[in-house]
């Protein structure tokens, strides 16, 4: 999948780069507006930065939007509710706040995609992303929850569950976890992960079930289930 990712912030850049060319992404990288609006080589998905110095990131997104229906996923600092409204409302189909983990933007890339397929096809929405009979995601809203009741989860919880969920069953080794979560500039003890793993363990116990792998890592396992629809 081709990728266009407008960041001004080389060492963002750089580090998300780097992410997604390891799970096999094609990374165009330009560093701001007019160099987006001046890109001619195709690409399937937009990472936009909302801070550019050269213009506002929301004129790019209208702009880009009024040239097609390749999906934008806006990546910004800021936390203003009015900006992320703005961006969607311009034609962004999803917003990503910083700081956030590869494995976080991965996985909404793949969901915006998803919904993307049915543009022509079907004009049914895509839900969120259910695992087992219990417990749903919904990767746009950023909310969990459990037997239909919203579930509280700190920010790194709720990426952790995202990056865990994206392939159930799958053992992931804590220097994957640590770069998706936390990022590859992640030097803190790795002693969190299990902290917030005993979390998510107390607050979904009985929909999902956390092993650990002595020396390795982690494996998620959804409990009546091992796929999401």
């Amino acid at each position: 999948m081709r990728v266009l990712l407008v960041e001004d912030d080389e060492p963002v850049a750089e580090s998300l780069r780097r992410g997604l060319l390891r799970y096999g992404f094609e990374v165009t990288w330009v560093a701001t507006g007019g160099a987006a609006l001046k890109h001619e080589e195709p690409y399937d998905v937009v990472l936009l930065d909302l801070g550019l110095p050269d213009t506002d990131g929301l004129d790019v997104c209208r702009a880009l939007r009024e040239r097609g229906d390749v999906p934008i996923i806006v990546i910004s600092a800021r936390s203003d509710e009015t900006d992320r409204v703005v961006g969607l409302e311009l034609g962004a189909d999803d917003y990503v706040s910083k700081p956030f983990g590869v494995r976080e933007v991965i996985a909404r890339i793949r969901a915006v995609m998803r919904r993307a397929q049915p543009r022509t096809s079907s004009a049914e929405p895509a839900g969120p992303d259910r695992y087992g009979d219990r417990l749903t995601i919904d990767r746009k809203a950023v909310r969990v929850h459990l037997d239909g009741a919203e579930v509280a989860l700190a920010p790194k919880e709720y990426d952790l569950l995202a990056f865990l969920t994206e392939e159930p069953g799958a053992l992931m080794s804590r220097e994957q976890i640590m770069e998706a979560v936390w990022d590859a500039n992640w030097f803190g003890p790795t002693k969190t992960l299990d902290v917030h793993v005993a979390a998510l363990r107390r607050k979904l116990a009985g929909a999902i079930t956390i092993e650990a792998v002595r020396g390795v890592g982690f494996r998620l396992i959804v409990d009546g289930g091992s796929d999401a629809s």
